[in-house]
């Protein structure tokens, strides 16, 4: 069987989660692992007996491809160089820390023909991926993605830290130009933005109310999507969907669904159904970075491509600009 040569760049949290997914990864061989800090390089080189390289370009002479998984302020400079040196790259999310950044590189991988993957992971939650037989067509979104304090991510704004799963999410399922965008947020607890409210307005009268924080008691990661004869509630924690929706009275139904009666008078009359799909039982994780390999093995597009990445920045960063426009009160 072909493998994919790859290696890690970037050996933190999130670093040490890509060695171990990809020593695991049948169709890939973990050619060596590579950060700035190379005491703790060593220490996870060790952990999952890793080569670790001390300098980046000896990394890049050894793969076919990386995973980015550094601080996003480093994001720019390690997929630059990557991309020149011609190998495929996985970068964490957001893409990059600016949209100037994210368009540089996107051309740079259309350009030299080669994969770029962003880690949106909810993309890959089981909660989501349990609706695929359904048709989403949103008419009103509602997310709540909430968060206890922790230092590692508040280099960023909340809004790039946590919301931009949702936006990301949420730019897949509405298939729309967005419209209008206002929003609102503060600083508490760290030196940027650390809770946010959206609400995006979409070309097709579609409309998403996206809030994000990192100063919650407690963890909240859920979304709410309303559409015609439709209601379904997904919990990114659980990874558990539940799906309640109209259908007419004379429709065969699934034998694992529940009735919970009907509604409408006469013709125009529709049970209410209820459904929970199946969890898949997946690791989102090493799910999203096998499809990065195969897209590579199979020459094909990876599923969030460096486009999508930059589609869900710049919505971010309006976000963003919208929280530090100065708001207009009634008097």
């Amino acid at each position: 069987m072909e493998k994919l040569k790859i290696g890690v760049i970037g050996t933190g949290h999130l670093g040490k989660l890509h060695t171990k997914m990809f020593s695991e990864i049948s169709n890939c061989e973990l050619a060596g692992i590579y950060d700035a800090n190379i005491e703790q390089a060593k220490s996870v080189g060790k952990e999952f007996g890793v080569p670790v390289f001390e300098n980046i370009e000896e990394l890049l002479n050894s793969v076919n491809a990386v995973s980015v998984a550094a601080t996003t302020r480093a994001h720019y400079e390690l997929v630059k160089q990557s991309l020149q040196k011609n190998r495929h790259v996985f970068v964490e999310k957001p893409i990059t820390a600016t949209i100037l950044e994210a368009e540089e590189i996107v051309k740079l991988s259309n350009d030299k023909n080669l994969n770029l993957q962003v880690g949106h992971i909810e993309r890959f939650n089981p909660a989501l991926i349990s609706l695929e037989k359904y048709i989403i067509q949103p008419m009103f979104i509602q997310t709540d993605r909430l968060a206890q304090f922790n230092p590692r991510g508040t280099d960023v704004a909340v809004v790039l830290d946590l919301m931009i799963h949702d936006i990301d999410i949420i730019l897949s399922l509405v298939n729309s130009e967005v419209k209008n965008i206002d929003a609102s947020g503060v600083a508490v607890v760290s030196d940027t933005i650390d809770i946010a409210n959206a609400r995006i307005q979409f070309e097709n009268g579609a409309v998403a109310n996206v809030t994000a924080s990192r100063i919650s008691q407690k963890k909240m990661r859920k979304m709410r999507i309303f559409q015609r004869d439709n209601y379904l509630s997904l919990d990114f924690i659980t990874g558990v969907s539940e799906v309640f929706r109209l259908t007419p009275v004379e429709e065969k139904v699934d034998t694992s669904s529940i009735s919970f009666g009907e509604i409408g008078v006469g013709e125009k009359k529709k049970r209410i159904i209820y459904e929970q799909p199946e969890i898949r039982e997946i690791n989102a994780l090493k799910y999203e970075l096998e499809l990065f390999v195969n897209s590579i093995l199979a020459k094909q597009k990876p599923v969030v491509s460096g486009e999508d990445g930059l589609r869900a920045l710049k919505v971010a960063e309006i976000i963003l600009q919208k929280i530090d426009e100065p708001k207009e009160y009634i008097k």
